[in-house]
């Protein structure tokens, strides 16, 4: 396993976040401005890309906020998504941050809970699917 933090978006995190979130879940906005200024952490398993997530600073002074968060199905169910986690808030530390927001798609709550997230505000909808932001500090 090679876990990369990146500065810039490359194939590999595109074609993931496209089989993930466009192919598999249906989503069609799924590159945006925030992909020019965001780092990434890209997780490859025997030369292959399983997994990334990327974070950029919020809009809260002292928060990253961590988005984009995926693991190829092939991969999933060998605990890479907290892998993968650990990698962005290690490099978020390190740049200085002191919290962590999300917004998490509902059935992963719990996934992020286990991390340390606890869950603000109410549920919203997000291309028609349900999201709630939630926070950790770091």
């Amino acid at each position: 396993m090679i876990i990369q933090i990146l500065d810039h978006i490359t194939d590999d995190i595109k074609q993931i976040r496209i089989d993930v979130f466009m192919k598999e879940q249906g989503f069609e906005d799924e590159f945006d401005e925030i992909d020019e200024i965001a780092k990434f952490v890209l997780l490859y398993i025997d030369g292959k890309p399983a997994g990334t997530c990327r974070y950029f600073p919020s809009n809260e002074e002292g928060d990253a906020h961590i988005g984009r968060m995926a693991v190829r199905k092939l991969y999933r169910g060998q605990h890479l998504g907290t892998k993968i986690m650990m990698a962005a808030e290690n490099g978020i530390r390190r740049d200085g941050f002191k919290t962590c927001s999300l917004s998490a798609q509902v059935q992963a709550k719990a996934f992020y809970e286990s991390l340390g997230y606890k869950a603000e505000g109410e549920e919203y909808l997000d291309e028609g699917c349900p999201h709630v932001m939630m926070r950790k500090v770091l």
